[in-house]
């Protein structure tokens, strides 16, 4: 988790400066390494929104050369993700992808861009009020995926649980008061 305290900084960086932004994308592909053949990159992280593309590129294609469902789903959950990491502090709470659902519109033969926005009312009464008397939190993020000619190319809804750092049991902790089935 020592990691998770540079986060913070570096995404605050990366809203104001190109520079900061290109260092997030940059590593970011070496800490997820699984993304880094679709080179899914961050165009814009604001406030409450996140705006990230993956390229067309052939590590993406399907069979027939249009961008694979499972870069498009990728792309949407990647940008799901980043805009809560960004908007609370990942040495605060856990996040992980509890569901991932995606209408897919329009088969995509060009770069692909995920938005995904939270404002700035609906952080405070729909994730930070609630985990101060809940264990776990279940959030659905929109995401909407389009092609650089703008036509929507999939719908995307990522699930996600957030559970404060302080409330997860884990075996190596040896926290005798978890019990069997409380990491829902």
């Amino acid at each position: 988790m020592s990691g998770l305290r540079l986060l913070p900084p570096l995404l605050r960086r990366a809203r104001r400066s190109r520079f900061w932004l290109g260092v997030l994308n940059r590593l970011l592909w070496r800490v997820v390494p699984f993304n880094r053949p679709h080179r899914i990159r961050i165009e814009r992280l604001g406030e409450t929104e996140v705006r990230t593309l993956a390229p067309y590129r052939r590590s993406s294609f399907n069979h027939l050369k249009g961008v694979h469902a499972c870069a498009i789903a990728t792309v949407a959950e990647f940008s799901s993700g980043l805009l809560l990491l960004s908007r609370l502090d990942p040495r605060r709470y856990r996040l992980i992808m509890a569901h991932l659902e995606v209408d897919y519109l329009h088969q995509a033969r060009s770069d692909i861009v995920a938005v995904t926005e939270l404002s700035a009312d609906e952080l405070e009464p729909r994730i930070v009020k609630p985990l101060e008397s809940r264990e776990t939190l279940f959030l659905t993020l929109p995401t909407a995926v389009s092609d650089r000619d703008g036509r929507e190319v999939a719908r995307a809804r990522i699930t996600w649980q957030i559970k404060a750092w302080s409330r997860v049991g884990t075996h190596r902790t040896g926290d005798a008061s978890r019990t069997k089935g409380s990491e829902t």
